[in-house]
């Protein structure tokens, strides 16, 4: 095992099962062998604010949170929160995206508009970039919901693995009655290039 640190970061805006990922990649790479290390930070998450979580795994890791400029993967479930955390990545990192805009509170009064072209300035900003359609596949795996699962799914072909691992963690953390649809939308995800 390689003394590497890899750092993982994601953002999106509350409600969208952003901590619910980090605890299943944070699962997976221990049922991997991994020391794992996550930090949450929640920015009125329940009013639709932004949610942040690092997510750190290597032989041995000292600090939940990611240094500005190392992250290797920016995880993002929504445009805007993504864009704005692209200082957390490092050079040549790689981002996985939700191709989804969820307007804050002061667009939906009125005070500012969002900004256009997000999806161009991130993709312009980071050539590693994939723009995932969350949304429409997760309803395609049977529930909208499922959105990060999907998202998962992509960002586990991006990291070294076993699959077997990522099913399993999925399986201890995502309920019952959601399993099925939440392993379908998790083969989605995988399925994108």
């Amino acid at each position: 095992m390689s003394d590497k640190v890899t750092n993982i970061v994601l953002v999106g805006v509350g409600g969208q099962g952003i901590l619910l990922a980090a605890e299943i990649l944070s699962e997976t790479f221990m049922l991997a062998g991994f020391d794992v290390k996550k930090s949450e930070i929640h920015g009125m998450s329940q009013r639709g604010g932004s949610v942040v979580s690092h997510v750190r795994y290597g032989k041995e890791v000292f600090s939940p949170m990611v240094p500005e400029g190392e992250g290797d993967i920016l995880f993002g479930f929504e445009l805007m929160e993504s864009y704005r955390y692209l200082s957390l990545l490092k050079p040549g990192g790689t981002v996985v995206v939700n191709d989804l805009c969820i307007a804050p509170p002061s667009v939906l009064v009125g005070q500012e508009t969002y900004p256009a072209d997000m999806a161009l300035k991130i993709q312009e900003l980071c050539p590693d970039c994939l723009l995932v359609d969350g949304q429409n596949l997760a309803i395609e795996a049977g529930n909208a919901r499922a959105a990060n699962t999907v998202l998962l799914g992509a960002v586990s072909k991006r990291l070294d693995i076993e699959e077997k691992y990522w099913v399993e963690a999925i399986e201890k953390m995502v309920p019952k009655k959601a399993l099925e649809v939440n392993l379908k939308a998790f083969q989605m995800g995988r399925g994108l290039k």
